[in-house]
């Protein structure tokens, strides 16, 4: 049996995929990664699966009733078509819908993470798509860290540079003395890069700077979200007290006079109306530790301790994604460069702040200095958008205003939906509330390579490959790899290339050469080649012809910074080198924010209680906290039916940690299945009973496939475990209005009735008629 070894990438690593007869049999991860993703372990029995869509579907009602919002999407069997009747059938619709409602009536904010590819990008294909339509309605900033995009440049004037340009993980392996970590820096987290990863080297700085002596804190509901090597001191506070926290600290800095005046002074503006607001003197009492205390369950006397450690050390203060995905999510960003500035080690070899770490596995990778190729999308003339987070708002209140960022706007009136390799049944919250937003819109499209639930929420379902089935380039801006990606096996069934399908869209509809440009798919990997091969001579490097890249399959890279220090030019000179925001100084009060006059976003960084903690009176009934976090064995949703992702589920559910005091209370024990409520929703979960989590908190990742019970009811229990029925569906704030859906409180009983069996992967009900 002949073997081949045929290079690829993927957002969680670049691998060589081993094929023999004609079939993916194995993945070897590429040769020169220290730390490969155990997610590699997924790919191999997703590729022929039978959640696959091997052929063109439309739904049943759909067909017969035409276009209009429908609350039975979800829930009604599926026609299958030919490509000829599916092409025809939605080239007529986008034409209905453009020439009565213009770009303005098209949401093309697809929200996809489908392929590393830099040509087959789900999202910029469908982009450049209904760009030449009429543009479209966009999605802005993420659901990963909307609050931060927004509140950053008010802060320190720049989202992509304290991102793409942090302190670099080999400057911290050698000079960071002590790590304070709020939401810790979770390796499985840094197996995935948008793009690709060549190389994992999170777990390695991380043993070098602990071998060496650095010290680490680790502030957290959950034990493990440092590896255990860095003996980190657990803080193990209450969800939600973050904030306290931090301002407890600065209170004992400014207290004991540990700030460093001369920094905050030259580099930053409004430290003395944030003082007065520590001291009490403005909203609120004192932020003591003693009060931090209360709401954290943090001892007093060790925050006194750490801030006085923070202050003797060169101190790196990293605040992880999951603090920002909460109520008033705003906060603890804008407090975590507050404190970084009252320490004045900004823009020292190991010291400042981090967002991030631990959420990404390339921040804290020096950016190459030429980025790699990517698609053009073309210009959108529609100017309307929403944050990504407010989808299901926009779809149940077109016409209603908005805040965001000092704007008014206003939810446009959507009337097709058309989204492209992603999964909103993992990143939105409050299924049951996304559903019925779902049932609005006259035509929802989707292309898909698995039944996902959003696929079974469409109307047009079109089969795409999976990224083995097509060549394309894969590489990231901060990773030293460009990575030929090249065909492992033929598509499965009908599938094809969302290029392949837009092209034949498109000249259905007029804009075939415009968005084609008279290239195939290998002529445009050429082209694109080509064109950064042009951008690395005029840096003055050198990279192969594409055919000899083609070949090799693999390409290193030079120019990236390994020495990069955040802001360490604007440490050296503020005022030749100035930051972005209207002081050319680090904000610490913001007179732009505060002339918005939002009361869920004041003009510096405050305590703003959640409505669902353990503090909160909600709790009397709903005792828990829940983590909904990102998963530890697959990247969101993707690749769910894979064998890494399956191997982690109890009896065939999402696993959910309890302490073991919240299980002995309930009568849980270990591989129990478990119903977790509360007024929003339920699901079933497979129960883990383990120390790493606090008492009073259960964790349960999002990622799941959402299994209703009863897939026409919006309200059913989710049987598989996907968190995302019980989480809510709220801005942080007027400022950013991103998703909060990091936190919920719930309920969990032991669950004593009939096993519902998972249906989450078996293709939706088919109707065979007599259609072309």
């Amino acid at each position: 049996m002949a073997r081949a070894f045929v290079p690829h990438s993927s957002h969680w690593g670049a691998f060589e995929a081993e094929v023999a007869d004609g079939t993916v049999v194995g993945i070897r991860p590429y040769r020169h990664d220290p730390d490969p993703s155990p997610l590699l372990g997924n790919i191999v029995d997703s590729l022929r699966h039978p959640a696959r869509v091997t052929q063109p579907m439309i739904r049943a009602g759909w067909l017969d009733r035409g276009p209009g919002g429908d609350p039975r999407r979800g829930s009604e069997p599926f026609v299958p078509v030919s490509w000829t009747t599916a092409l025809d059938t939605l080239a007529h619709e986008l034409g209905r819908v453009y020439e009565r409602h213009g770009g303005a009536g098209v949401y093309g904010g697809s929200y996809g993470w489908s392929s590393a590819g830099r040509f087959h990008h789900a999202q910029s294909q469908l982009h450049r798509f209904l760009n030449c339509l009429g543009g479209y309605v966009r999605g802005e900033h993420t659901y990963s860290n909307g609050a931060q995009s927004v509140i950053m440049p008010h802060v320190v004037g720049s989202m992509r540079e304290f991102l793409d340009r942090a302190t670099a993980w080999s400057v911290l392996e050698r000079h960071t003395e002590l790590f304070v970590c709020f939401g810790g820096i979770p390796i499985k987290n840094t197996m995935v890069s948008p793009g690709g990863a060549s190389r994992h080297p999170a777990r390695d700085h991380l043993r070098a700077a602990r071998e060496r002596g650095a010290e680490f804190v680790l502030l957290s509901p959950m034990r493990d979200d440092l590896p255990g090597f860095v003996t980190a001191q657990w803080l193990a506070l209450v969800p939600g007290s973050d904030v306290a926290v931090m301002l407890a600290l600065a209170y004992t800095l400014l207290h004991e006079n540990l700030h460093d005046r001369a920094f905050l002074a030259r580099y930053t503006v409004g430290f003395d109306r944030f003082a007065r607001y520590l001291r009490g003197e403005t909203v609120g009492g004192p932020k003591t530790p003693e009060w931090a205390a209360r709401l954290s369950q943090v001892p007093a006397e060790s925050l006194r301790a750490l801030a006085r450690r923070m202050a003797a050390k060169r101190t790196l203060i990293n605040v992880n994604y999951s603090l920002q995905r909460v109520e008033h999510g705003e906060q603890a960003p804008w407090l975590a460069v507050t404190l970084a500035a009252m320490l004045g080690q900004i823009g020292l070899p190991g010291g400042g702040f981090g967002q991030g770490y631990g959420s990404l596995g390339y921040i804290g990778r020096a950016p190459l200095r030429v980025g790699p190729p990517t698609l053009p999308q073309g210009r959108n003339p529609v100017g309307a958008f929403i944050p990504f987070a407010r989808v299901a708002d926009m779809l149940l209140h077109p016409g209603e205003p908005f805040d965001f960022d000092g704007q008014r706007l206003t939810y446009p009136d959507i009337r097709l939906v058309y989204w492209c390799g992603g999964n909103p049944f993992h990143h939105h919250q409050h299924l049951a509330r996304l559903r019925a937003a779902l049932a609005r819109p006259e035509t929802i499209v989707v292309h898909e390579a698995f039944w996902t639930p959003m696929a079974r929420h469409a109307d047009i379902v079109l089969p795409a490959t999976m990224t083995l089935e097509r060549n394309d380039i894969g590489g990231s801006p901060n990773d030293a790899c460009l990575v030929a990606m090249r065909q492992a096996v033929p598509p499965w069934g009908e599938a094809r290339s969302d290029f392949a399908i837009f092209a034949d869209l498109a000249a259905r509809l007029g804009a075939g050469e415009r968005f084609t440009e008279g290239r195939d798919e290998m002529q445009w990997l050429r082209h694109l080649y080509e064109g950064w091969r042009t951008r690395v001579a005029d840096d003055g490097e050198t990279a192969p012809p594409f055919e000899e890249f083609w070949a090799a399959g693999f390409l290193d890279l030079s120019g990236a910074d390994e020495d990069l220090v955040l802001l360490k030019q604007f440490r050296a000179d503020p005022e030749g080198a100035p930051l972005g925001t209207p002081s050319g100084k680090i904000e610490i009060f913001s007179a732009t924010i505060d002339g918005f006059g939002y009361a869920d976003c004041p003009g510096h960084p405050t305590w703003l209680e959640p409505a669902e903690w353990l503090g909160a009176p909600l709790a009397e009934r709903f005792p828990l906290h829940l983590i909904a976090n990102n998963p530890t064995s697959r990247l969101h949703s993707q690749l769910d039916v894979g064998a890494y992702s399956q191997s982690t589920k109890v009896r065939g559910r999402e696993p959910i940690r309890l302490h073991p005091a919240d299980a002995a209370a309930r009568g849980v024990r270990s591989g129990d299945v478990v119903r977790v409520f509360n007024d929003r929703g339920s699901c079933l979960a497979g129960a883990v009973v383990s120390n790493a989590v606090r008492p009073g908190v259960v964790q349960l990742s999002t990622g799941a496939w959402y299994d209703p019970l009863d897939p026409a009811d919006p309200e059913a229990m989710c049987v598989h475990g996907n968190p995302n029925v019980l989480t809510f569906d709220r801005g942080t704030s007027r400022l950013a209005q991103a998703c909060s859906g990091q936190h919920a409180l719930v309920q969990v009983e032991r669950w004593t009735g009939p096993l519902p069996p998972i249906r989450a992967y078996d293709p939706p009900a088919v109707e065979r008629r007599p259609l072309a």
